[in-house]
């Protein structure tokens, strides 16, 4: 597509503007909200005509304030225009429900349905894009990434999870609000593949509609969240997609040094760190790259 001068020099120019915009707590009635889930968002000075949304959902212990200020995506939604949300969570220890019964539910209440209210919120308060929207998040972000994306296939058209377990491994049953789950993470939950699988769509039964592409993180040498449920991970999301557990392509040392790449098919990616922690770094750009948030015409979208 050919985009007028003055457009292109507007885009070239973005970054170099110093930015007013400021991370804002939403305080109206936003929709469904059953726990109560803070709720603040971030746009630029400058957004694209319609812009995609990320959700970046914080760590256990954290906060919406945290996450905007330790990671880069407020800096990259300035150079890029999109709108980030970050949900920040009403339970104790500052962890996300990816256990209640109601959170694995599609529109059955929990956290999940709290921030998927806000994604509807922001695409009609400001003029977002329902085909563009995204979540990440580390640790119980992480976690809750992997639930949003089982569970509300019908909005998200990408996830990426930094340190997290399958979607469903800390399940607790019906009101077991963000409860803790060693077995699972500990690594020793384990299903095969086809289980896997049946998990995330149990959760929306009936869906037979396009999944979210999907991305995984995980350190070798992680003690909170066991190294175990990145293998786990990758058979949940292979069974979903349907291919196979042994990926297609290798790439040593990308993104960075240490780090293994190994693709699954045209939709999922999985990031192996050597001797990573629990808090390996967080990787934003790779992780915009894979959401083609920096695309402004004929951009990755859902369905696509």
């Amino acid at each position: 597509m050919h985009l007028p001068t003055a457009t292109v020099v507007a885009w070239l120019l973005w970054p170099l503007f110093a930015s007013a915009a400021s991370l804002q707590k939403v305080n109206e009635n936003f929709g469904a909200n059953p726990r109560n889930v803070g709720f603040y968002i971030y746009k630029p000075d400058r957004v694209q005509a319609k812009p995609p949304i990320l959700v970046a959902a914080h760590y256990c212990t954290g906060t919406a304030q945290a996450f905007f200020s330790g990671t880069q995506y407020k800096n990259l939604a300035d150079q890029h225009g999109f709108i980030v949300i970050y949900p920040d969570s009403p339970n104790s220890g500052r962890c996300w429900d990816v256990s209640s019964t109601q959170t694995l539910t599609h529109n059955g209440g929990g956290d999940s349905q709290g921030i998927v209210s806000m994604v509807k919120w922001t695409i009609q308060k400001h003029g977002a894009d329902a085909s563009r929207v995204f979540i990440t998040g580390n640790s119980s972000g992480a976690m809750m990434t992997n639930v949003l994306i089982g569970v509300y296939p019908d909005v998200f058209a990408g996830g990426a999870a930094a340190a997290g377990v399958p979607m469903g491994c800390f399940a607790g049953g019906n009101n077991n609000y963000a409860a803790w789950n060693s077995q699972c993470a500990q690594g020793n939950l384990r299903h095969t593949q086809a289980e896997w699988a049946q998990i995330v769509k149990n959760a929306y039964p009936g869906y037979n509609g396009w999944r979210p592409k999907m991305s995984i993180y995980h350190g070798t040498a992680d003690t909170t969240l066991n190294y175990a449920n990145f293998g786990e991970a990758i058979k949940q999301w292979t069974g979903v997609f349907g291919v196979s557990v042994n990926p297609t392509q290798t790439i040593a040392n990308n993104p960075g040094s240490g780090w293994t790449k190994t693709v699954y098919g045209p939709k999922f990616e999985a990031y192996s760190n050597a001797g990573g922690t629990h808090g390996i770094p967080t990787q934003e750009g790779n992780i915009i790259n894979f959401f083609d948030l920096k695309c402004t015409s004929n951009c990755f979208s859902y369905g696509k």
